[in-house]
């Protein structure tokens, strides 16, 4: 692996059962990129993405992180590392605030501690203090300022999206796995949700790796994009390409896209 790829996927299999959903599948993410992931349902996308993620572990094959070995770790230990992953429906707190559900991502909060909370209260006090003004930056960043004292469970369905991305910001995450990012998400807040990926990885460093079904999207976020179909990548290379490829538009797009 070199230096320039944040993640690199080898010949990784997955079966469950008499189904291969995933089939000596390799790609790379390079760090740094905006790199979509498409194809058609039942292509293996998401599959990849749980066992990139750790939910899964393969059954053949080999995942890199960062130049390290992580096949078959498990989401926590992944999470310390850096590697996130947000989904189609977003999971929040629904009984706590907005500046709450972020205030409880960070890590080293001493007043998890019981022990700490007795007897060291000083320092409980200051690190919760620096965890808020980190989640009132993040709230401002991502302009959700109106509800940071909004119960989460009361946002709209873009908003808890844009909550999702603002606790992958509380840890300063190295690679955020967005999967179907645009899914209940109106057209006004989709907007928001596309600037604020683009300002995170232009203005923090952020690297994505995204499974969008909005091609639209897609091309707008994107490249490279990542085409899979029956398990395996069967094309790359930036989307205005792709929507040029009558193969790929014919097999796998349908009438979703049309070459321009």
């Amino acid at each position: 692996m070199t230096s320039s790829a944040i993640i690199e996927v080898n010949h990784v299999t997955k079966n469950f059962g008499g189904l291969r959903a995933v089939n000596d599948c390799s790609l790379r993410v390079e760090a740094g990129s905006v790199t979509g992931l498409i194809g058609p349902n039942g292509a293996g996308k998401t599959t990849l993405f749980n066992m990139v993620a750790g939910a899964f572990a393969p059954d053949g094959g080999h995942i890199v992180f960062n130049g390290e070995e992580i096949t078959g770790m498990k989401p926590h230990e992944l999470f310390a590392k850096g590697l996130l992953r947000t989904f189609q429906i977003a999971h929040e707190f629904s009984q706590m605030t907005a500046l709450e559900n972020l205030m409880v991502v960070a890590t080293d909060q001493p007043g998890e501690h019981l022990t700490r909370t007795w007897f060291n209260g000083g320092l409980v006090a200051s690190r919760e203090q620096e965890v808020r003004r980190k989640a009132e930056e993040v709230i401002d960043f991502l302009k959700l300022g109106h509800v940071r004292t909004e119960l989460a469970g009361n946002l709209s369905g873009g908003q808890k999206k844009l909550l999702e991305l603002g606790r992958t910001m509380m840890v300063d995450a190295k690679l955020v796995l967005l999967d179907e990012v645009a899914a209940g998400v109106n057209r006004t807040l989709l907007k928001d949700l596309a600037s604020n990926i683009e300002r995170m990885n232009r203005e923090l460093g952020y690297t994505f790796f995204v499974i969008e079904h909005d091609m639209d999207l897609i091309g707008q976020l994107c490249d490279p994009v990542i085409v899979m179909a029956e398990g395996a990548v069967i094309a790359e290379g930036p989307m205005s390409e792709l929507r040029q490829n009558p193969e790929i538009i014919e097999a796998y797009f349908g009438a979703a896209l049309e070459v321009e």
